[in-house]
């Protein structure tokens, strides 16, 4: 029987390496993940519907048009995976992943959520549709070796 390969999803702030640290971290320790994630290039995506299907003169509709055309990939990659992670980083709001987890949820697909202390109170409702509530990148990777292989860092197999 092959192994199972699990599907993650990687949806919140653009703006540090924490997908990376991820990635690599989950690559270090072979666990069998494949890992998806929205476009991540912030003015691609900004500018994907006007860029693609016209210029609007309006800001709403240009911005109408490409969370349209992002929300084709995000939609189709949620509902493939088996984890969706959601980081919400310091400097900027992510309502676009506060919407990735709610899809999540709503779908009954495993959430883990990646914050500072600091916004646990924003962010309580989210947190309480997580499965797990996580302050690093690190912390999420220990939770796939846990779930996916059954390891847990001091702990013998």
């Amino acid at each position: 029987m092959a192994e199972r390969i699990w599907n993650v999803y990687l949806s919140g702030e653009i703006h540090t390496d924490w997908r990376d640290q991820i990635i690599d971290g989950a690559a270090a320790l072979d666990l069998p993940v494949e890992f998806s994630a929205p476009v991540t290039n912030h003015q691609a995506s900004d500018d994907c519907g006007s860029a693609i299907l016209g210029a609007e003169e309006k800001k709403f509709w240009h911005d109408h048009k490409s969370a349209k055309i992002n929300a084709i990939r995000t939609r189709t990659l949620i509902a493939e995976v088996d984890i969706v992670v959601v980081r919400f980083g310091e400097k900027y709001k992510q309502w676009n992943a506060a919407f990735d987890a709610g899809i999540a949820a709503a779908l009954d697909i495993s959430l883990i959520v990646i914050h500072s202390e600091e916004h646990q109170h924003p962010l309580k409702e989210i947190d309480a549709a997580a499965l797990a509530v996580a302050q690093t990148p690190g912390q999420v990777v220990e939770i796939l070796a846990y779930v996916i292989a059954g390891r847990l860092k001091g702990y013998a197999d």
